[in-house]
């Protein structure tokens, strides 16, 4: 079996269930994900900084 026999084994066993499964979730809201995602980051990198004060 040859890589791209392989791949494209795999591409088309992936999208059999496409049409009933779209991959997004009615409840995921991509920018509230990623705004939730971005504060925490944010909040990290403020801990981080307040506690890598050098004395």
């Amino acid at each position: 079996m040859s890589l791209s026999s392989t791949a494209h084994n795999l591409v088309v066993l992936a999208s059999e269930g496409a049409e009933q499964h779209g991959g997004n979730h009615e409840s995921l809201n991509p920018y509230l994900t990623g705004g939730g995602a971005l504060f925490i980051l944010l909040l990290m990198l403020w801990v981080t900084t307040r506690l890598n004060r050098d004395r």
